[in-house]
């Protein structure tokens, strides 16, 4: 558990400093174990830029902390990175708020559609002859209902979606990649918005 804390706070400053979890938004989880499902998340209500080991949440499919107590608070989205973790087969997910994920989502509320763009490689696409769409989703307090409509809008081709007014959530098979995948799509989302 030390291990994931670690690289869960590493993780976060990193994001922090990019200015892609400010304040207190955003999370970050990692799959400890599948059977039964177990992640470590980021504590919710704390500076993303000064967690350390010990600022993470064990929590089950449902997104509630195991064991039941006192201890750290998981954000209540942690139920979503539950969700992409059994959906998508993830082992780590990343859910930052960058203005650009933001704009984007209301720029191109059915989805943003990208082609041609080298940077696709990175979401293991190609970058000819391949049209990618990063679904939008509705902003949603009710967790279930939330997780619901991002399981069913997910292309399972694309490790990310955005969720309008909030944010971008990305996923992998590790930490790395669902870093790797986080950076790419605000790379692609500040090039479409720039380009349109």
């Amino acid at each position: 558990m030390r291990v994931a804390g670690e690289a869960l706070a590493r993780e976060a400053a990193r994001y922090a400093s990019l200015g892609w979890m400010r304040a207190t938004s955003g999370n970050l989880s990692i799959v400890l174990c599948r059977a039964p499902l177990r992640l470590a998340v980021t504590v919710s209500g704390l500076d993303k830029s000064e967690l350390r080991a010990g600022d993470v949440a064990v929590v089950d499919a449902a997104g509630a902390a195991r064991p039941v107590g006192p201890a750290r608070r998981p954000s209540a989205e942690a139920a979503l990175h539950a969700r992409l973790a059994e959906a998508a087969g993830a082992q780590a997910v990343v859910h930052v708020h960058t203005i650009a994920s933001v704009r984007a989502a209301e720029r191109w509320p059915g989805g943003v559609e990208l082609e041609g763009l080298e940077m696709l490689k990175a979401l293991g696409r190609g970058a000819d002859g391949d049209r990618v769409r990063i679904p939008v989703v509705d902003n949603s307090q009710d967790m279930t209902d939330l997780g619901d409509r991002i399981v069913a809008l997910r292309d399972p081709r694309t490790p990310a979606i955005l969720i309008a007014r909030h944010g971008l959530y990305a996923w992998g098979d590790d930490l790395g990649a669902a870093r790797r995948h986080t950076e790419a799509v605000q790379w692609l989302l500040e090039w479409a918005l720039a380009d349109g």
